[in-house]
């Protein structure tokens, strides 16, 4: 799956949640509550595939998948910049120190598996946004 593929598909996930509980009048705290882990993964099974086996995408007590993916990661599905005989397809905006880039083949990817930076709820209320494709306006290239 492309990035585009899942950026667009997940945006519409979102949109349905983020929708349901505009219905019910929830504020953007509740919202915000709404998205943790631990209410996620009973509430909506179907966000993630991750939720199927109970399991977190980064190592963190209180996680929140408000933002699911980071408004700092950017990408590009035709290739950002060859590198030697490597495409890159993905980068962090501020360089995180807990990211990398791993190499896949010919591709570079950006590996953002030990960085939590979106899933704090301090950084989540920073960019909330009840269109998540507004808080992650600037991911795709």
């Amino acid at each position: 799956m492309s990035y585009t593929s899942w950026f667009k598909e997940h945006a519409a996930k979102h949109k349905i949640i983020v929708t349901k509980l505009m219905a019910k009048n929830y504020t953007k705290e509740q919202i915000i509550d709404y998205f943790d882990f631990e209410n996620m993964l009973s509430a909506e099974p179907e966000f993630c595939p991750l939720y199927k086996e109970s399991k977190k995408c980064h190592d963190m007590e209180s996680l929140n998948c408000y933002l699911c993916a980071c408004p700092n990661f950017r990408f590009d599905d035709a290739g950002i910049q060859k590198i030697d005989k490597n495409t890159q397809y993905s980068v962090c905006s501020i360089e995180s120190k807990d990211g990398s880039q791993g190499l896949y083949g010919d591709a570079i990817h950006q590996d953002c598996s030990k960085c939590g930076v979106p899933h704090h709820r301090t950084y989540v209320e920073k960019h909330f946004d009840l269109e998540w494709t507004k808080a992650m306006k600037n991911c795709p290239l």
